[in-house]
């Protein structure tokens, strides 16, 4: 899909929050009947003036953080005009004037598990327009209702640049970005619509159409994917793909039109003249960089600081609960950090998807399985005990004794003995003896030095 150009641009609702944006109505519009949760100032009327809650300012510098965003020290409000009748005050106000504005942050990006970076453009807090429901599908409706519930409700809306070549990597971005906002402590999964997306998607031949408010992973990919099939059939038969706003009907999994495309000239911006000019303070930043790091930067660490491989840093490093778990073990033991990382990627995960074990948060049991590693125990024998600390039984390690050559020896004669034919195999085929190898591995009970067992396994099947 080279000829494929896709950017999201992605509004996460901050109901983590008490209140919303700019007034002190409940940020939680859930299970409350249609327009109860409003007030004079969210929803507009003459008089008002709007107040900038702290907390919102404070969210937005951690997610800018955690996606290496470039945070601007000072940032303006804006009113973006257009009537529509989700908005109560004819304008939103938002961060976001391609005439000269300052967005909140610029830059930073997401990295995808193929490699690739999905650029960031820009970030901006923004307030939320009201909910439009239709009864039945927005193409049959006669009529629609309104409830401002959410109408104010703080949003950090994220632009990506046009990285994006296909619909499933459209959704893997937000996936991760989900999961970077969880650990962040803003709750999306649980939501509806706490996460929404619309999508900005171009063939090299035709205009950039928008898909508009995609709610759902999955939906994205498939909005995406058909628009893509639309637009090559209407090349292929030689019509013209339009510059147009479109919406995507899950019922009938199709995009339907809306509209022709705005202009960003079109919305009007002006400055918000009952706001002034947001200054980001160096020590709220500060505080807010000492918890929020993000997630390559961590991966360096841990590589850099604990001499961790770089694939098994990553894995631990997007997974909030092995990287919490592993801060606080390598924090008592980081002699130990090489064989927790490998446990907390390898074999922890094996076995909870196995067994289906929550992870427990016992770091003493682990630091004891991580010692057996270190000592060289069997992987089977690292299992039991890793399953004994899953389960939240006693981890007991009995340290592995050293087997000295006569040992190995005996563990060469004893494999050898009982697999005759594998051993005429193993004389004419590697592979053979590689499985030899593993049959005196699992014989031996304590620390070896495998080189030498290899060598001897060779040297009595004279090879």
């Amino acid at each position: 899909m080279n000829d494929v150009k896709i950017g999201l641009e992605i509004h996460v609702q901050l109901v983590s929050l008490k209140t919303k944006l700019f007034c002190s109505c409940s940020a939680d519009y859930r299970g409350k009947p249609p327009n109860t949760n409003v007030c004079p100032v969210c929803m507009g009327l003459p008089g008002t003036l709007p107040v900038l809650n702290e907390k919102a300012v404070e969210e937005a510098i951690k997610v800018a953080k955690a996606l290496s965003a470039n945070i601007s020290n000072v940032s303006y409000f804006f009113r973006k005009n257009y009537f529509y009748p989700d908005l109560a005050k004819n304008f939103q106000i938002t961060q976001y004037d391609k005439a000269g504005g300052i967005p909140f942050a610029t830059g930073g990006y997401l990295k995808l598990s193929n490699g690739r970076r999905i650029r960031i453009r820009r970030m901006q807090l923004e307030e939320d327009p009201g909910r439009i429901y239709y009864e039945v599908g927005i193409q049959e409706a006669k009529y629609s209702l309104i409830d401002y519930n959410r109408h104010g409700v703080a949003l950090i809306e994220i632009v990506t640049e046009p990285d994006i070549r296909e619909p499933r990597e459209a959704r893997e971005f937000l996936e991760k970005l989900s999961g970077i906002l969880e650990e962040l402590g803003i709750p999306v999964g649980g939501y509806e619509g706490a996460i929404r997306c619309d999508a900005n998607i171009s063939l090299r031949e035709g205009a950039r159409v928008e898909v508009k408010n995609i709610t759902g992973f999955s939906a994205v990919e498939k909005a995406l994917s058909y628009e893509i099939t639309r637009q090559r059939n209407l090349i292929k038969r030689g019509i013209k793909v339009e510059r147009e706003t479109r919406h995507w009907d899950e019922r009938r999994r199709i995009t339907a039109s809306l509209r022709k495309k705005e202009m960003e000239e079109d919305y009007r911006y002006f400055p918000e003249p009952d706001l002034p000019p947001l200054i980001v303070r160096k020590d709220v930043l500060e505080r807010i960089e000492g918890i929020v790091k993000p997630i390559e930067e961590v991966i360096k660490d841990y590589v850099k600081k604990y001499g961790v491989e770089e694939v098994i840093a990553e894995r631990i490093a997007r997974d909030r609960r092995l990287r919490t778990l592993f801060d606080r073990s390598v924090k008592n033991r980081p002699d130990l950090a090489r064989h927790l990382a490998s446990l907390l990627a390898n074999e922890i995960p094996f076995l909870m998807k196995r067994k289906e074990i929550e992870l427990p948060s016992n770091v003493k049991g682990l630091l004891i399985v991580a010692e057996a590693r270190r000592d060289g125990l069997s992987r089977d024998e690292i299992l039991k005990l890793l399953e004994d600390w899953l389960h939240g039984k006693e981890v007991i390690h009995h340290k592995a004794t050293t087997l000295k050559e006569a040992d190995l020896e005996d563990i060469v004669k004893k494999v050898t003995k009982k697999n005759p034919k594998v051993v005429e195999d193993a004389k004419k085929n590697p592979r053979a003896l590689n499985y030899l190898m593993g049959l005196a591995l699992r014989e031996a009970k304590g620390v070896i030095d495998k080189k030498k067992l290899f060598d001897l396994l060779r040297r009595s099947l004279g090879l």
